[in-house]
């Protein structure tokens, strides 16, 4: 099969395979299959690798075996026992302490879980800086199932992969590597870049942030809980709900927005080259509100403006105590919080990144906007930067 080819599979058992020949200086591999759901979300307990099988038993993964100098990975998937809301079953894979490019022999087969009858074979020939990629994925459609040959690589590795398909990267099995080097000392390290009202833009080239990914983060401590009598007379509290998202601007003219509601999660690895991770409810620092842009594609970005809004749970801004961190896979993090807010405003401007003379510049906006009566959070947002979107009411 060619790159992008599908093929019809029989609505039987079957078995993903990763085969590549190991040897001296050969990174070793890991696979896992992830569960996706009509929505093009991972489903619950979705990850399967290692010894984590799904509920129910329907994937598992059977483990490797060595031939020769063949290694293959496989994982075990039984079609008709699939639960009917899982709509893709998707093979991944990465290396570590290497990349696919020095992988030889890297090639994904289907067989027949019953007689081991190779039924398709993908030949992955073109991988070169990838750690991570998603080798193919069985899928329905008209009341049966297909395999896809993908080949859909990342540089970022694990935690860009994971970052694509809305996942912690913890979920991924851990990469093998071998021994690593004792860690740089501290001095060595990049330190993180604050910025200020008085210092509000940093330049991300400056910081070797050129290519990669850019990891944004919104974290934030809701408001206390009330206590005593009026704990117990309060009204039940709403979990507040706070979303990240982007407006951009590509350099070929073309507008949108990145954002949970209306399930406009955008795309890594295509315009508009932002994806928006899973919606959290909590504000924790290891979770918070995530998006990742992809600095491969610096140039095709005339403009980007992160925001966030207030779903529900709370009125304003007020007592939130937000911090936004901006990590890029390369250089230093560049981190502000924002201002306390003193009007009653559901939306705030974050950060606006545009392109300077060598490359995206970050500037703190932490600007709170009050929509007018008939006005929504985005519409105001759109106004306030002259962005020229349609906004129509949307639900997440």
């Amino acid at each position: 099969m060619s790159k992008g080819a599908n093929m019809p599979v029989p609505q039987a058992p079957v078995r993903l395979r990763l085969h590549w020949r190991h040897g001296a200086g050969v990174p070793d591999a890991w696979t896992a299959a992830l569960l996706v759901t009509g929505d093009g979300r991972v489903a619950p307990d979705g990850v399967v690798g290692g010894e984590r099988p799904v509920p129910g038993g329907a994937v598992r993964h059977e483990g490797r075996t060595v031939t020769g100098d063949r290694t293959a990975e496989t994982l075990h998937v039984d079609l008709p026992a699939l639960p009917a809301h899982v709509d893709r079953v998707v093979l991944v894979a990465g290396v570590g302490g290497g990349t696919f490019g020095a992988v030889p022999g890297l090639d994904v087969t289907v067989a027949d879980a019953a007689g081991d009858r190779e039924l398709a074979r993908y030949e992955s020939r073109d991988t070169t800086t990838e750690t991570a990629f998603v080798a193919g994925e069985l899928y329905r459609r008209q009341g049966g199932w297909k395999f896809r040959a993908v080949g859909q690589g990342y540089a970022g590795g694990r935690a860009e992969l994971a970052a694509a398909h809305g996942l912690a990267p913890g979920l991924l099995p851990a990469p093998r590597t071998p021994a690593a080097p004792p860690p740089a000392p501290a001095a060595a390290r990049p330190a993180a870049v604050t910025l200020t009202k008085a210092a509000p833009s940093v330049s991300l080239a400056k910081q070797g942030a050129t290519t990669g990914s850019l990891h944004v983060n919104l974290n934030w401590q809701a408001p206390p809980a009330p206590r005593g009598w009026f704990a117990r007379n309060a009204a039940p509290r709403t979990p507040l709900d706070l979303d990240l998202g982007a407006l951009f601007e590509l350099a070929d003219g073309t507008k949108g927005v990145v954002q949970a509601l209306g399930n406009a999660f955008g795309d890594l690895h295509r315009p508009p080259w932002i994806h928006l991770d899973g919606d959290d409810r909590t504000g924790a620092v290891a979770a918070g509100e995530n998006l990742t842009v992809n600095l491969d594609h610096t140039r095709d970005f005339r403009r980007v403006l992160v925001f966030v809004t207030i779903y529900e749970g709370a009125a304003d801004f007020s007592g939130l105590h937000a911090t936004v961190t901006l990590r890029p896979q390369h250089g230093a993090p560049v981190t502000f919080s924002l201002d306390e807010c003193d009007v009653p405003s559901p939306v705030c401007a974050l950060a606006l990144l545009t392109q300077g003379p060598d490359g995206l510049v970050v500037h703190r906006e932490a600007r709170y906007l009050v929509p007018g009566r008939s006005s929504s959070p985005q519409r105001a947002l759109d106004e306030a930067y002259g962005w020229g979107l349609r906004w129509t009411p949307g639900r997440k």
